[in-house]
């Protein structure tokens, strides 16, 4: 049964690690990567782990598809049937991904109300977003109060991202050749940014080594914050756990942020980002 009357609901590339998943009783639709002709839901039939081992020795270059409606309709009867009187979902940005239009698809003319988010990101970025929905829903707030607690952290949120090797957005066929032919001579280690407004990824920095990108990395994504507010900040990596904790000691040490989360990338956004990313994402509390 449903313990909350307003049900939450999201797709797999949020990134909450599992344990807060069950605890705020958030259900994710997943969406899908195709492999070798054969298609994995995203979490569930490939963990994060085998995935990037593979991906990093493995040819093929895996796809990704978004959750049907029919998906969507599955999880609003799910949560319906257990009690759920209304529902909220959030999902990757409409800029990124057709997964939020499958939801609203889903919704229409669905029997209770459903609300429809866009985070305008994805990771931690929709994370944080759900985590502030699901607390407020914890301490009470309506529906209106759900949807403003997931606006106040969108607005303060910034999600920087190194990337090992630009190779998986070639592969993607995500930027031209041309960069592609910089990326081999220069072996660059590329910063983007989600942009929460926009719901698009931009470009930041280029660095020639991986530890200057990293120091990089650090120093930029914390000159956006106001580090004098409490900070709730996740480290994120596309399984490169040691330097991701090394980072979030660092974190710790220097600015004790009053949440932080360490976690692994899902698949469906690592086909994208490769092996061995690390990505800073959070926010400062107004």
């Amino acid at each position: 049964m449903q313990k909350h009357k307003i049900a939450l609901i999201t797709d797999s590339t949020n990134d909450l690690p599992q344990a807060l998943r069950v605890q705020y009783a958030i259900t994710v639709v997943p969406l899908t990567i195709v492999w070798g002709g054969q298609p994995y839901l995203d979490g569930v039939d490939l963990q994060a782990e085998d995935f990037y081992k593979r991906l990093a020795v493995d040819p093929d270059h895996p796809t990704t598809s978004q959750p049907s409606p029919g998906d969507f309709l599955k999880a609003f009867e799910k949560v319906k049937k257990e009690g759920a009187e209304g529902i909220v979902v959030i999902t990757i940005s409409s800029a990124m991904s057709g997964t939020m239009e499958s939801a609203r698809s889903a919704a229409q003319n669905f029997n209770i109300p459903v609300h429809i988010i866009d985070s305008r990101s994805n990771s931690m970025s929709l994370g944080w977003q759900l985590l502030a929905c699901a607390r407020a829903r914890e301490a009470g707030a309506d529906l209106s109060g759900i949807i403003a607690a997931a606006e106040a952290v969108r607005t303060q949120s910034h999600y920087h991202i190194v990337l090992d090797t630009m190779e998986y957005l070639f592969k993607g066929g995500r930027i031209a050749g041309a960069a592609k032919f910089l990326n081999g001579v220069l072996k660059v280690k590329p910063q983007i940014r989600v942009n929460h407004q926009s719901g698009l990824v931009e470009p930041i920095d280029i660095s020639r080594t991986r530890a200057r990108a990293l120091e990089s990395l650090y120093s930029g994504f914390f000159k956006k914050l106001d580090t004098s507010r409490p900070m709730r900040i996740a480290v994120l990596h596309n399984n490169a756990p040691e330097e991701a904790q090394a980072l979030a000691d660092k974190i710790i040490a220097e600015f004790k942020p009053v949440e932080l989360i360490i976690g692994i990338v899902s698949p469906v956004l690592g086909v994208h980002t490769g092996p061995r990313a690390i990505a800073l994402c959070g926010y400062s509390e107004a």
